[in-house]
């Protein structure tokens, strides 16, 4: 069976086209156009377990706030894709991250419910070319077009990249459980029968 999710968003800010495969060898290709960004979306690749491509292009002569969006809109819409029906996945999952000083922890529920709740303080206002405001805002485009419960918490950390790049690479970790088959599972991992 091929989970395979793929796809697009076209506007007049910004051009997405996103390939995601759940069962992957955890490989990343593509360019957002912002370096930071890459680097935290390889993060998920890899330690997801997920093969990854992006092809973007954005208004960054504007800021980063259309382009980093529209990525997250466009990858959620590939994640529900390539899920399905969600028969016979973990649905839930979590993940504990320590990178150096930082610890921040990913709970994530496939519900089909889009909820974020983003309890993290970041010491510096930009790492690299890309605003940490737009961390949160990447997750909850994530969330709302992969129908997603998310919640992301930090336990400890000074350095801002150490902190977000446990949040990105929580994140590929819990993903892949999420999307983990079970096979004892014959239908949804629900008692209502369904998965809104």
């Amino acid at each position: 069976m091929s989970r395979i999710g793929e796809a697009e968003r076209q506007t007049l800010e910004t051009q997405i086209k996103v390939r995601l495969n759940l069962d992957g060898r955890g490989q990343w290709a593509g360019s957002s156009g912002i370096g930071f960004l890459d680097h935290l979306l390889a993060q998920v690749a890899r330690h997801g377990l997920l093969d990854l491509e992006l092809g973007a292009k954005g208004d960054l002569q504007v800021d980063n706030h259309h382009t980093v969006e529209d990525i997250g809109l466009t990858l959620g819409q590939a994640l529900r894709q390539a899920v399905g029906a969600k028969k016979g996945i973990a649905r839930y999952s979590s993940a504990w991250v320590p990178m150096d000083e930082a610890l921040v922890l990913v709970v994530l529920d496939l519900s089909g419910r889009p909820f974020l709740d983003f309890q993290v303080d970041f010491a510096a206002a930009k790492i690299g070319g890309l605003e940490t405001e737009m961390l949160p805002e990447f997750l909850r485009a994530l969330a709302t077009e992969g129908g997603i419960t998310l919640h992301v918490r930090q336990f400890a950390g000074r350095n801002s990249h150490h902190v977000a790049e446990a949040i990105f690479k929580a994140l590929g970790q819990a993903l892949r459980r999420a999307v983990s088959l079970d096979p004892r599972l014959e239908d949804v991992l629900s008692t209502k029968g369904t998965l809104v």
